[in-house]
């Protein structure tokens, strides 16, 4: 996305960007893009998506374009699944998060087993 000039007429919308970086931490930056940026866009903005599989500077290993594209990250707006072309509106929160490793019921159930194990003895 090309920076905004001095003649350029479009209005800047405020937008937030939380990446789930690691188990329990999240990261949050808020910026003010050109009214009709995408989650891409914003995304670029906010440093957090690195360009290519080994992007140098990025802060959250992992996160890149082609991370998008496999499902290994996953993008929404407001908790709502969204493409990373989907059009912002102002006051959106882009939420990006990883892919579940393991199947939350499953591990319940393996929680729920050891724990009997451990009180029979």
């Amino acid at each position: 996305m090309a920076p905004v000039e001095d003649g350029d007429a479009r209005e800047l919308i405020c937008v937030q960007v939380a990446v789930g970086v690691a188990p329990r931490e999240v990261r949050v930056v808020s910026l003010s893009v050109p009214e009709g940026s995408t989650v891409r866009d914003a995304l670029r903005l906010s440093g957090f998506l690195g360009t290519g599989a080994g992007a140098a500077v990025n802060p959250v290993s992992g996160l890149n374009e082609d991370a998008l594209a496999s499902g290994a990250w996953t993008v929404g707006v407001w908790g709502r699944k969204e493409r990373p072309g989907h059009v912002l509106r102002d006051r959106d929160r882009i939420e990006v998060v990883r892919g579940l490793q393991v199947d939350p019921k499953e591990a319940r159930r393996v929680r729920y087993r050891a724990q009997g194990r451990a009180a029979r003895g």
